[in-house]
């Protein structure tokens, strides 16, 4: 059998290693004409993610490029601490989250799907497929095709796969909130490493967390209308975090500040799966960076699959058991993450609320079994 996985982030490389896992040939087609070594900010690789990831053996080097970041104390714009909550579980071999550079992810995925003999081929974007029954026909926008047993969308939020698949298809949301971060060396920071310090701003979020070498890395979440896109986004930022009592204005300042993102989830999605074509990560379920889970569940996802194909009689019945396990928990946590984000763009009565409520929330969340539904999946080949 051959999977032809389309796209090449984080969750296409996994997914192909998994395949690989159970004998399943699998062969890469990424749009862009090169790799993401130099796309984006950081991310959080929860421990439930370095869980699936270490069935891929490829956990070590994430652990090696990250900084351990276990726990996250949130803080009013002025000044004072509403709680703490932990930032995943703590696994059985001590093993705790880790913030890693999203290009450094990306490049430890890529890199080990490579070396186990996947091929990636660049340049490819997929503008329809045909499935016969038989196998899947894949055609790209340079007028080159691909055949294989399946085909496997890991092409993200805006995937046009999922478009394909269903014309009725539920388009991405926007949450309200543009992405920033950035890193700052030697920033004179005050902090625990390891802890992220998030901070309900009076107009925006903002989080940081200062590294044993005493970099600091922060990020923050703006709220803005779509398409509202500045000359100069430094400015607008420092606008937003200087009448709050801490020091994440001066840390813009000295920042550079190039990168704006809008942030997209997805509503639920009706349909994963038809005929030899499956969904998965963020193509079937994005959520939302507020929960710290998007490169997670994509991984987990490809692990579940290439266990629920391996264990299964033919790949229908493994798409169906794939999407009965992983649809609950999924859409779980993109509701959680668009809880937490809708908190982000709350507008001045409503910070008001949270900022009274919060503490509340944070001292029945501080229970670590609270969130073990997110942190303590084990998803097993």
């Amino acid at each position: 059998m051959k999977a032809l996985i389309i796209g090449c982030g984080i969750g296409g490389p996994a997914t192909a290693m998994a395949l690989r896992e159970v004998g399943i040939e699998a062969e890469i087609f990424e749009a862009y004409g090169q790799g993401a070594e130099d796309v984006g900010s950081f991310l959080n690789v929860a421990s439930n993610g370095l869980s699936a990831l270490g069935v891929l053996g490829a956990h070590r080097q994430v652990l090696a490029a990250g900084i351990p970041t276990p726990r996250m104390v949130m803080w009013s714009g002025s000044g004072k601490r509403l709680g703490e909550v932990a930032n995943g579980l703590r696994l059985d071999d001590g093993t705790v989250s880790h913030t890693i550079l999203r290009s450094d992810l990306y490049r430890i995925v890529r890199d080990e799907a490579e070396q186990h003999g996947i091929s990636v081929s660049f340049g490819k974007r997929m503008v329809s497929y045909e499935d016969d029954g038989t196998q899947v026909t894949a055609t790209f926008e340079d007028g080159t095709t691909a055949v294989g047993d399946l085909l496997i969308a890991c092409d993200g939020v805006h995937s046009r796969t999922r478009s394909l698949l269903d014309a009725q298809a539920p388009k991405p949301r926007y949450s309200g909130l543009y992405s920033f971060g950035g890193i700052v060396k030697d920033a004179g920071v005050p902090g625990e490493p390891g802890v992220y310090n998030m901070v309900f701003g009076k107009r925006a979020f903002f989080g940081y967390t200062v590294t044993e070498s005493g970099d600091t890395w922060w990020f923050a979440n703006l709220p803005r209308e779509l398409g509202d896109v500045p000359e100069d986004w430094k400015p607008v930022l420092v606008r937003a975090f200087e009448n709050d009592a801490n020091f994440s204005a001066d840390l813009i300042r000295r920042s550079s500040v190039d990168l704006a993102l809008p942030i997209h989830d997805l509503p639920p999605v009706p349909v994963w799966h038809r005929g030899r074509v499956l969904l998965t990560g963020d193509a079937a379920h994005a959520t939302s960076p507020s929960s710290g889970q998007g490169a997670s569940l994509a991984i987990e996802d490809a692990v579940v699959l290439a266990r629920c194909l391996r264990d299964s009689d033919g790949h229908e019945e493994a798409f169906r058991k794939f999407e009965a396990e992983r649809r609950p928990r999924a859409e779980r946590v993109v509701a959680y993450s668009r809880t937490i984000s809708n908190s982000k763009a709350a507008g001045p009565v409503a910070r008001v609320f949270r900022d009274l409520m919060m503490p509340i929330f944070l001292k029945k969340s501080a229970s670590q079994e609270s969130l073990a539904w997110m942190y303590r999946y084990q998803a097993g080949l």
